[in-house]
């Protein structure tokens, strides 16, 4: 079996407080293999970024173990580092150097000399070169996260993981970001992503593993992911309440609006006569077939009915 480009065994993580001691990570084990372009998906305060941080040498487990190409993350943490590039949630950023000066420096921390042909050709590709002699601190919030991405792949490391990247963010930058980003993983890259954009997840991703409460919930290939919800969704802008009847395939709801699963298109109408015969105003509709979001829904209403019982 090939090394794995990231895998973590048994991992736990307790931070002590004086009311009790909180458990971020539960026992979390997976393998990521190299080349994949992974999504790490969860609701906040489910561990994703404490995960994260053990990995990349931010944070100490307080049990189990984790490799990243092969190298442990604490007993050979020089080489497991150097394997790595992270996109931290946060805009960290030195206030006194320019972008270009940046990138000189983060490949420094690397050992890297005479490093500029690949710094040109990523801020190219993230379209900073415009910006390469601005002080960071005239950016924009988007053209910081831009540099902080940069910053990341500075050292071309095999592994790449990407925190919230696009949390924020124009939609011109996404789409250079992903086209970026897909160039890479086609080279042979291996992408982590963690995402509340699920539509970024589903197209973007092979695998994915869901976390709650620390727990691994799910880890499948994103196509299976799906299977796990047939039939269609209807999204509906209605007033009035719904029939009791409806209740049961009710997976989503909000001021005004639901959303229904149903098993056969031939649901549909039955559906809105249901509807019609209980007064219920329909003022917009749309039919369509389950996507990631439901899945992710369905899967921790399921984990939260699982733990009451």
């Amino acid at each position: 079996m090939s090394v794995a480009a990231i895998e973590v065994v048994d991992l736990v993580k307790r931070y002590a407080s004086r009311a009790a001691a909180v458990t971020a990570l539960g026992g979390v084990s997976l393998r990521i293999e190299q080349g994949e372009f992974f999504g790490l998906l969860g609701p906040n305060g489910a561990g994703k970024t404490t995960l994260i941080s053990i990995v990349a040498g931010l944070a100490r487990a307080t049990s189990g173990r984790a490799t990243v190409m092969g190298h442990d993350v604490v007993a050979d943490y020089r080489a497991a580092r150097s394997q790595l590039g992270v996109v931290p949630q946060e805009l960290v950023f030195d206030p006194f150097f320019s972008v270009r000066e940046t990138l000189r420096i983060q490949s420094g921390y690397f050992g890297i000399r005479h490093n500029d042909a690949w710094i040109d050709e990523v801020m190219a590709a993230l379209d900073l070169t415009g910006k390469a002699d601005a002080n960071m601190r005239a950016l924009s919030g988007g053209m910081k996260r831009r540099v902080l991405v940069a910053q990341a792949l500075v050292h071309r490391p095999p592994v790449i993981i990407l925190d919230e990247p696009t949390a924020g963010v124009d939609v011109e930058l996404r789409q250079t970001l992903w086209a970026f980003i897909r160039r890479l993983n086609r080279e042979g890259h291996t992408i982590v992503l963690t995402t509340h954009y699920l539509e970024e997840a589903q197209a973007l991703c092979g695998r994915i593993a869901m976390l709650k409460a620390g727990r691994l919930i799910a880890l499948d290939e994103t196509r299976n992911l799906l299977r796990r919800l047939s039939g269609l969704r209807l999204a509906l802008r209605h007033r009035g309440a719904l029939p009791l009847a409806l209740e049961p395939a009710v997976i989503e709801r909000g001021e005004g609006r639901a959303v229904l699963r149903l098993a056969r298109v031939e649901d549909v109408e039955s559906t809105l006569a249901a509807l019609r015969e209980h007064g219920v105003a329909i003022e917009d509709l749309e039919v369509g077939h389950a996507d990631l979001e439901d899945v992710f829904l369905q899967l921790m209403a399921d984990d939260r009915q699982r733990i009451a019982a």
